[in-house]
């Protein structure tokens, strides 16, 4: 089975790639393939987030594990397609280099044959051009400036007296 997928940049701009993986191939051929379909050098840490029809992050993929025995996650090496996406869950999000923060919108666009002689992972349609600063998301709502924040007397409360941070000797942590 093939897995045909378009990924959309989150911008103003429709900049897209439409994408082609057999079901088995790994969360991290995936990765591979969008680096190589937009342009990206592919040494920068990205990772695959699960999602549903609102576009919420659920379950990450990363591309290498740094949770230290803590929480662990599978990585995109150790996910095959097929694990975690069906017609039923169809939807991802793919951040590439978080100190840029490359957000791409991914979904499963149809499931069919394999093409005899078509070597996969397959480009088969590109649209826009990556811009050369990644897209700001902007948020609506409201300005945190405006906004009246009412903490009353105990905001220190649960975190302690926080004027007194430096009587501790924060060094002895590590």
């Amino acid at each position: 089975m093939v897995y045909r997928f378009r990924v959309i940049l989150n911008a103003k701009e429709d900049i897209f790639r439409d994408l082609e993986l057999r079901h088995d191939q790994s969360l991290e051929d995936f990765h591979n393939s969008i680096t190589q379909a937009f342009g990206f050098g592919g040494q920068e840490m990205a990772s695959f987030y699960l999602s549903n029809d609102e576009w919420t992050q659920e379950e990450e993929f990363p591309l290498f594990d740094m949770s230290d025995g803590m929480d662990e996650k599978r990585t995109m090496g150790q996910t095959a397609l097929h694990e975690i996406l069906d017609e039923h869950q169809t939807k991802m999000i793919y951040v590439y280099d978080f100190l840029n923060y490359w957000t791409f919108m991914v979904e499963l666009a149809e499931i069919a044959q394999e093409t005899d002689g078509v070597d996969y992972p397959n480009l088969i349609f590109a649209h826009g051009q990556l811009p050369e600063e990644p897209p700001t998301t902007e948020f609506e709502g409201v300005d945190a400036s405006d906004a009246d924040f009412d903490f009353g007397d105990d905001s220190d409360d649960e975190f302690g007296d926080m004027d007194h941070l430096d009587d501790y000797d924060l060094d002895q942590l590590y």
